[in-house]
């Protein structure tokens, strides 16, 4: 037996616990890690309220998460990875916990922080698939609507050294921020729309909506083309015409190693907000659901 959260319930932040669960065990290909940082990401809020219930329905008892980074303990017949590697990855069954099972790791480069290696799978996935389905090429302009969140500050930093020219919608405490990234920082607020058409004279090409504030309208009247805006926040997506893009649970796909290696250089920044031991995980809920955060919430069983 270990520890991890759990919830049986739908509901608020207070229907996660610590329990006593049974240790997984590792299947064909897979490894099971000590976990050693486990992030928070704003699906795993969905999930517990009931909001994905229709899309991701539960199997009570939960073990919430997505993500983690730990060191391999058990390997299943065909794992690539070996006992004692440092390794991070899209886990199965839930990362909130002592251990964790993950289908394909990948392993954790020594210059790169346990809680960096945590935080960097979803949001870091989210980030380079959404610029790929965009299709946004290097001498275009590129919105990130939500550019100081998780996925946004990525998004940034890959199209940005991809050649776009990048315009990011931020609160005025991150304007700072974001400008050292390479991107022309927008405020939020009345007359955002009129602040980006003056920060973008040649017109926005693409929009990757990361915050999911209910302005598709105003993205699809900026590029001219529903086509052009994707959003993975905001649900009303197909009433505008608009693609949500969420890409299957536990494809990890190429692009994690070349993420990794770029944290680990230094070229790539991976902001963590928090951290949190693994029994605070409701308070971690809470907090990022208030937006008290500038940056991830990882977990430190």
């Amino acid at each position: 037996m270990s520890q991890a959260i759990t919830f049986s319930a739908y509901g608020a932040p207070d229907v996660l616990q610590l329990s006593a669960v049974a240790t997984p065990e590792p299947g064909p290909g897979q490894v099971r890690i000590r976990v050693r940082a486990a992030s928070v990401n704003p699906l795993d809020m969905k999930i517990r309220s009931g909001l994905m219930a229709g899309k991701v329905p539960a199997h009570f008892p939960v073990i919430p998460g997505l993500d983690a980074a730990g060191v391999v303990d058990a390997v299943g017949e065909g794992a690539e990875a070996a006992v004692g590697d440092e390794v991070l990855g899209a886990t199965a069954g839930g990362s909130y916990g002592e251990y964790a099972l993950l289908d394909r790791a990948v392993a954790k480069p020594a210059a790169l922080s346990w809680e960096v290696a945590a935080s960097l799978v979803t949001v870091g996935r989210t980030a380079s698939r959404v610029l790929g389905e965009l299709g946004v090429r290097a001498g275009q302009t590129l919105l990130v609507h939500g550019a100081a969140g998780s996925v946004g500050v990525i998004a940034v930093q890959l199209a940005v050294a991809r050649g776009i020219t990048v315009v990011g919608t931020v609160g005025a405490h991150d304007v700072d921020r974001l400008t050292a990234l390479g991107a022309t920082a927008v405020r939020y607020g009345d007359g955002w729309t009129e602040r980006v058409r003056a920060a973008a004279p040649q017109g926005v090409d693409h929009v990757l909506d990361a915050s999911g504030a209910g302005v598709l309208a105003d993205f699809v009247a900026l590029t001219g083309d529903s086509a052009h805006v994707i959003t993975i926040a905001d649900m009303s997506a197909a009433q505008h015409g608009v693609r949500f893009s969420a890409g299957a649970a536990g494809q990890i796909g190429d692009s994690l190693p070349e993420l990794v290696r770029r944290a680990a250089e230094g070229t790539l920044t991976v902001p963590v907000w928090r951290t949190y031991p693994l029994a605070d995980a409701a308070q971690a809920h809470t907090d990022l659901e208030a937006r008290h955060n500038r940056g991830k919430a990882v977990l430190l069983p």
